[in-house]
């Protein structure tokens, strides 16, 4: 029962064995700097976003198995292009202020296509600047916007929430409120409930507060930010403004300094059974912690009672305290892989299943996440 990682990049080749069952990680590409969110369309076009670069990348598959992907850069010279969703074959991006729009992203990516702005009047704060995108059942586009700082209450309601935008008219509306800095997001394949990770603030020491999974039960919600951290940390400068609001506490607590951000839901049948609608997230890896914690992927299985599981999934970024990689976005291929985003070393994995076939079906796994 080993996880093989196959390192191409550094002209490298190493095995290595991680807590997973039977899986096989390989280098799809290490040709995107910076690499952040990814999406990819019907045709398996691989778009993928990034932060510091301000490019955008299309990653078109190989003619053959045995050939390399190509990469394609259609956009330059943007502000933290960071977040990036598809819907009706348009590709929409989330730029620090800005959405836009390319359309028809599968036929015009090699054109240098120019893109449409949907809306330029998001916070323009640099501060957790940076977005995540993600469209809801409602054909609506969920846009997270950070705190502007460590520890603040901002006069701008917008500031530490999650947005509703309409993709037509950019027109926006609070969805969720008191949230620090979520950069993952994804959709419960049978509640249709948004679930998402939010980082915790920093300088109260290495093991407080945990970062956060939470779910939207309720639009409008309250998740405590900048008063209530990991629904049990009272802050030392805000918490006595708590007054009467109400926090929705988190689903799921994790490390604190962690960083969790991008993750998505397993809907494939290509993985076991025990990862049938199992949540998938990258943690980032701490920068501030006295040792490193984080580097890897972890997995959220919610089982047949409703109870929630945490563990690691692919754990090999971390050697002591020397870091490869930082996984940053996770995301579940059309094909039944995994793919995760490295913006550290500017790679793309794919994680596929090795295990015997009938793994996959095994009817052991009954209490698997599907009963959710």
């Amino acid at each position: 029962m080993k996880v093989v990682l196959y390192l191409f990049w550094l002209l490298l080749a190493t095995e290595i064995a991680a807590n997973s069952a039977d899986f096989t990680v390989s280098v799809l590409t290490n040709d995107v700097p910076n690499a952040r969110q990814m999406a990819e369309t019907a045709s398996g076009l691989l778009l993928v976003g990034t932060r510091r670069a301000g490019k955008l990348y299309a990653v078109v598959p190989p003619p053959t198995v045995d050939a390399d992907p190509e990469v394609v850069t259609f956009a330059t010279g943007l502000t933290m292009p960071s977040g990036i969703a598809l819907l009706d074959g348009d590709l929409y991006v989330g730029a620090l202020n800005r959405i836009l729009r390319f359309p028809s992203i599968e036929t015009t990516f090699r054109e240098k296509p120019q893109p449409q702005i949907i809306s330029d009047e998001l916070p323009k704060k640099r501060h957790h600047g940076w977005k995540y995108l993600s469209v809801g059942p409602d054909r609506h586009l969920y846009v997270p916007v950070g705190a502007p700082c460590n520890i603040c209450l901002s006069e701008d309601e917008r500031h530490a929430s999650i947005l509703r935008v309409d993709p037509r008219t950019g027109a926006s509306e609070l969805y969720a409120r008191g949230v620090r800095n979520s950069v993952g997001m994804a959709w419960h394949p049978k509640t249709h409930q948004l679930w998402f990770s939010d980082n915790g603030r920093d300088m109260l020491g290495d093991d407080v507060p945990d970062e956060e999974i939470n779910v939207v039960e309720k639009p409008g919600a309250h998740y405590g930010y900048p008063f209530l951290h990991a629904g049990v940390v009272l802050d030392p400068k805000f918490g006595k403004e708590i007054g009467g609001r109400v926090f929705t506490p988190p689903k799921v607590r994790i490390q604190a300094h962690s960083a969790v951000l991008g993750m998505d839901f397993y809907t494939k049948e290509i993985f076991p059974p025990s990862y049938r609608n199992a949540l998938f997230i990258a943690e980032h890896g701490s920068w501030n912690r006295t040792k490193k914690v984080g580097y890897r992927v972890s997995v959220i299985r919610i089982e047949a009672d409703q109870t929630l599981t945490y563990e690691p999934f692919l754990d090999i970024w971390l050697n002591g305290q020397k870091a490869s990689g930082r996984p940053n976005d996770v995301l579940v291929s059309k094909d039944g892989s995994l793919l995760i985003s490295d913006d550290q070393e500017g790679v793309i994995y794919r994680v596929v299943y090795a295990g015997k076939s009938n793994d996959a079906t095994n009817a052991a796994s009954a209490n698997a996440t599907d009963t959710f």
